[in-house]
């Protein structure tokens, strides 16, 4: 990869890594389904301004609303909602650890659900590897025994969903639907949804008092940084790069998590959970190839 797109990559790993500590924040004063919405909302306002001024409309005559529907109930709605209502229960810092599990789930469901995807003994290998990364990240305790075990549970189902969402997404490209129109319906179509959900189950106007503007600077950061921004550099890189290049970014996001959870919000993790990440570590490693590239003798 050229300078360019690796700064890219890691600007990316910054921009998903510092989600989950806007969302920390937020969630201090506002209550998970309404950080999803305001994330989704904002981001949504800054994309159609984007594919607007582009001579575009997102809205238009033949546009697969349906598939829009389904992205952003698979991408942003369900494993958005997860992870806010997990990080209420555990460490930011955490939460991004499990998150890391993603390409471990995107490789279980490819194989079932599509015909060009299979799991041969490496990836195996690593999808076992990655499962023991989990259980010593979870710890001896029973499941559901705590709240920190839900909280995990939670972020490990947002894992899931956004697997779903990875597979599902390819049909885009086949559509002839350009990134950053999927990007913006996605979204538009996930505050659409998670609207009238926000209003029944989190009734904001009960709220005791306005957030304040550290909250607002938040969900700033969330919606305008860790999504819209985010989008435009994920599709670039793929672009340039490819989906093998894009998935070190799993490897990074943990890290500027893990740094912001520590030297602003005061959080520690355990030792477990180090040595959790770096089993999951390497089990994407051997999903990614440079790892086996790397040991195996040159001829």
């Amino acid at each position: 990869m050229s300078t360019r797109v690796w700064i890219s990559l890691l600007s990316l790993s910054v921009l998903w890594g510092g989600s989950f500590f806007f969302a920390k924040v937020a969630l201090a004063e506002l209550a998970p389904l309404t950080v999803v919405f305001c994330r989704v909302a904002l981001a949504a306002l800054a994309l159609n301004l984007v594919l607007f001024s582009s001579g575009r409309a997102l809205f238009r005559a033949g546009a697969p609303l349906r598939a829009y529907a389904a992205m952003g109930l698979l991408n942003n709605l369900i494993p958005f909602g997860l992870i806010f209502w997990g990080q209420t229960q555990i460490e930011s810092g955490l939460a991004s650890i499990l998150n890391a599990t993603t390409p471990l789930f995107t490789l279980l469901v490819a194989h079932f659900v599509t015909h060009d995807e299979r799991i041969g003994g490496l990836k195996l290998g690593a999808i076992v590897l990655g499962i023991g990364g989990v259980a010593v990240l979870m710890g001896p305790d029973p499941i559901g025994s705590s709240r920190g075990t839900a909280g995990q549970i939670a972020c490990l189902g947002a894992a899931l969903s956004y697997a779903f969402a990875g597979v599902y997404g390819r049909r885009f490209a086949k559509m002839g639907v350009a990134p950053l129109e999927a990007a913006t319906g996605q979204v538009t179509l996930s505050a659409m949804l998670i609207l009238p959900i926000m209003l029944i189950v989190d009734r904001p106007w009960m709220m005791p008092a306005l957030p304040g503007p550290t909250t607002g600077a938040a969900l700033a950061g969330l919606a305008l940084l860790s999504t819209a921004l985010a989008y435009v550099l994920y599709f670039r890189i793929l672009a340039a790069a490819g989906a093998t290049n894009l998935l070190l970014v799993t490897f990074l996001i943990p890290v500027t998590a893990i740094l912001l959870g520590a030297l602003v919000l005061g959080e520690r993790l355990a030792p477990r959970h180090f040595a959790g990440m770096f089993l999951i570590g390497l089990s994407l490693a051997a999903i990614d190839g440079r790892m086996v590239r790397f040991l195996r003798p040159a001829k």
